[in-house]
């Protein structure tokens, strides 16, 4: 009898893998989008404004911080989803409305102080080749903002993870969720690493000064790699700002109705057009996320300097 129901036990357990493996690849591939968005926002904000040698302990940093993010999310949305589902929609689009308004701080910021954002650059540079200088606390409000954007974004992964598997049992929840929150954690800072290193690696490659063939083709590829590496952090600023919006115009459009409804028709009247049909289809769902973050997080930057301004007013002492 004992040791039937160990192989029953055991028959049960690879049944249960089995379902974990199938619906993991299922909840992967649909945030896989999401995980695009995640690297470039994450990239873009780890990259820059760091001695060499601080890179990997600030991207390291961020890591934990992310993986007690989702330690913290997955018990979360596993309560919501059985108790109150009717708020998870709510609080992603409050989540989204923040990274829209981000992403346009960040762009008003730079292009309305444009002197003492440039004097904030050259002060950092400044900053980074003096040794002297500790630059923890830049290092420290650089960890927590890329801290509390992860929140965000991997909000979303989670919730997508979620619905995947939202009618199986409690244990195959709990499964896929982990298993997506830890895969997801490492493939996105595990990249992060890589790109922030690209021209340290480049460096490390020139130093090699044989003559052979396999000796110039890795100065070559250093070389590469060095000149390529400002280009793609200049990129990925961009890419980081477009991924917040588009990111956060998302959570609006799918929690709206009427939006959801417009996108579905802007999506039929792309797919009758006589040319570029296909293409149309597929870059349209994007762009209307990306108008409606923008527009958003304009909005929402307004209106925040507005207030501001009022309670200025208010606050200013009346002169005698």
């Amino acid at each position: 009898m004992a040791g039937a129901s160990l192989l029953t036990l055991l028959d049960d357990i690879a049944m249960l893998l089995d379902d974990v493996a199938v619906l993991s690849k299922v909840a992967a591939k649909k945030t896989a989008g999401v995980l695009g968005d995640d690297l470039a926002v994450n990239a873009e904000q780890l990259s820059g404004g760091l001695k060499a040698d601080r890179e990997l302990p600030v991207v390291w940093a961020v890591f934990k911080g992310s993986m007690l993010n989702k330690a913290i999310l997955v018990p979360i949305a596993l309560l919501l989803s059985y108790f109150l589902p009717v708020v998870i929609m709510p609080l992603l689009m409050l989540g989204g409305a923040y990274l829209c308004y981000e992403g346009f701080e960040k762009v008003w910021h730079k292009f309305s102080h444009k002197v003492e954002h440039k004097q904030q650059h050259e002060q950092r540079v400044a900053a980074l080749q003096d040794e002297t200088v500790n630059i923890t606390l830049y290092e420290k409000d650089k960890i927590k903002g890329a801290i509390r954007t992860d929140f965000i974004l991997s909000a979303e992964i989670i919730i997508i993870a979620l619905g995947t598997v939202a009618d199986k049992a409690i244990t195959t929840q709990i499964s896929v969720l982990v298993f997506i929150a830890i895969l997801m954690t490492i493939g996105v800072y595990g990249l992060v690493a890589g790109i922030v290193k690209i021209d340290d690696g480049g460096f490390l490659l020139i130093k090699d000064k044989s003559i052979s063939l396999w000796g110039k083709f890795k100065r070559a590829l250093g070389y590469f790699m060095i000149a390529f590496a400002p280009k793609l952090m200049k990129f990925l600023a961009v890419a980081g700002t477009i991924a917040m919006w588009l990111v956060g115009g998302s959570l609006i459009t799918h929690g709206v109705p009427a939006f959801h409804h417009f996108i579905e028709s802007a999506i039929h009247f792309a797919g009758n057009l006589p040319i570029f049909s296909g293409l149309l289809v597929a870059i349209t769902p994007l762009l209307i996320d990306l108008v409606v973050g923008f527009v958003l997080g304009a909005v929402l930057v307004f209106a925040s300097l507005a207030v501001m301004a009022i309670t200025k007013k208010k606050n200013k002492p009346v002169s005698e």
